[in-house]
């Protein structure tokens, strides 16, 4: 499988001190998004020109010639670029870094089984993430069986975008999903991320009838979803839920996946979309609408 970081003592992905494993793929496109080295499938070349030195190693030993050393730093042919890291090996400063490294089952567990004295002590666990991991269904069935075998708690944080099949099958094998719920509207939705989400309302509802533990965790954005109209539409929707938990963190928007975007040489909201952090008074109004639906909304998590 490819992952393109482990995280740990990761403390906002779940209870008590995890281990967050980020698998790469993602079949949505948030205009937001804060790992946008996560969406291909494919191992990327990041590049960052201010700790870029100028030593031209990377030049030299580029196998394509894809790479060139400018005045503006190093530019490269994409068409010609074969992402085989030699660049990354040799860069003295970590300017060239390459996103996604193939492991094995084995290998994820040996980095997970390391922090195990620190999840015991905190009652903590291991946080599958992305990416999207039910985009790789059978490895990450595969590392939640192993991973219960050895009674580490288990968190799976996704959008839900997956066939019905999927989550039955990682839901029996999951402690706790963290869901990511970013409008109610399918147009709007498919216009931010890429696609639709009847199939996310769809699979949130069957986790929950299933008696599934989850939290839901909402980028709250202007411009896109703190209106009141959607706020009002996500806490009736989820008031309808059967849902002991009926806890909402709000995620105030930031755009720190722009410095993300620089390293891929992609660029971050083509589509100049209005996004912008909501202010204390939209804060207040979204808390008080979910409470008037029996929901508690807490900012961040």
């Amino acid at each position: 499988m490819l992952l393109f970081d482990i995280k740990r003592y990761a403390i906002n992905d779940g209870p008590g001190i995890r281990v967050t494993i980020f698998m790469k793929g993602c079949p949505l496109a948030c205009v937001w998004c804060h790992n946008p080295e996560g969406i291909s499938p494919r191992a990327e070349k990041l590049y960052t020109r201010k700790k870029c030195i100028g030593c031209g190693a990377c030049v030299d030993v580029c196998p394509t010639g894809a790479l060139t050393l400018t005045e503006a730093g190093i530019v490269t042919d994409r068409s010609l670029c074969r992402t085989c890291g030699r660049c990354a090996e040799v860069c003295p400063t970590l300017a060239m870094e390459m996103s996604g490294r193939e492991y094995s089952i084995d290998e994820v567990m040996r980095e997970i089984e390391k922090e195990t004295v620190f999840m015991d002590r905190s009652e903590g666990g291991v946080t599958f993430c992305g990416g999207e991991p039910l985009s790789h269904p059978s490895d990450l069935v595969a590392l939640l069986d192993r991973c219960g075998e050895l009674g580490i708690h288990r968190a799976v944080d996704t959008t839900l975008f997956a066939s019905p099949d999927t989550v039955r099958s990682v839901m029996e094998r999951t402690d706790l999903f963290l869901v990511d719920l970013k409008h109610m509207d399918s147009g709007s939705h498919c216009r931010f991320t890429g696609v639709p989400n009847e199939r996310i309302l769809s699979n949130l509802r069957m986790i929950a009838e299933a008696g599934i533990d989850f939290l839901i965790r909402i980028p709250l954005i202007e411009g896109v979803n703190a209106d009141e109209e959607n706020i009002s539409r996500s806490a009736i929707f989820l008031a309808s839920l059967p849902w002991e938990r009926k806890v909402v963190n709000l995620l105030p928007y930031h755009d720190i996946g722009k410095g993300k975007h620089d390293k891929r040489g992609t660029l971050y909201n083509p589509g100049h979309l209005p996004l912008s952090t909501p202010s204390e008074a939209v804060l207040q109004r979204c808390i008080d609408q979910f409470a008037s639906c029996g929901i508690t909304a807490l900012i961040g998590g």
